[in-house]
């Protein structure tokens, strides 16, 4: 196990080819701006096995995703997910990847605290790098949220 300095990571996954399938990034890209350092901040992309030992070197990881759910574009949900049936239905085009990723750190006895910010988005099929404007004035809302969560885990650490 790696040290950090931090003890809570903060991973946006996505793929910013996929327009708002990416808003996980775009998250974390806006909170790196910023100078945010309450926590370590990490580009996930599509997620993978790569990054098992990344979140396994934390006590606690906040994962911010597009969800492909019934909500409306943009809307931002904060989820405690322990295990995979635990996350939205579908958690954006890497949906398999992520899920099996954090059932592996639980099989493997070292399983962080997860939190999960998930950005319900309506359609991530097309191509480009360019955020709708839902999700585009999701972002603001979605980095003071992460803020908000980071103190509070804090707090109580």
């Amino acid at each position: 196990m790696t040290t950090t300095p931090n003890s809570i990571l903060v991973l946006g996954i996505g793929n910013i080819l996929m327009n708002d399938e990416g808003v996980g990034i775009h998250v974390v890209s806006e909170l790196e701006k910023e100078g945010f350092a309450e926590a370590d901040l990490m580009d996930g992309g599509t997620g993978g096995f790569h990054l098992l030992g990344f979140i396994q070197s934390y006590k606690t990881v906040v994962l911010i995703d597009a969800s492909l759910d019934d909500f409306s574009a943009g809307h931002i949900r904060i989820l405690t997910p322990k295990y995979a049936k635990d996350f939205p239905k579908q958690l954006s085009a890497h949906e398999v990847g992520l899920k099996d990723l954090l059932d592996a750190a639980f099989l493997l006895g070292n399983m962080p605290e997860i939190h999960l910010v998930a950005i319900s988005v309506k359609d991530f099929q097309d191509m480009g790098m360019e955020l709708t404007p839902e999700l585009k004035r999701a972002i603001p809302e979605a980095v003071t949220k992460v803020k908000e969560l980071v103190k509070q885990l804090k707090e109580v650490a």
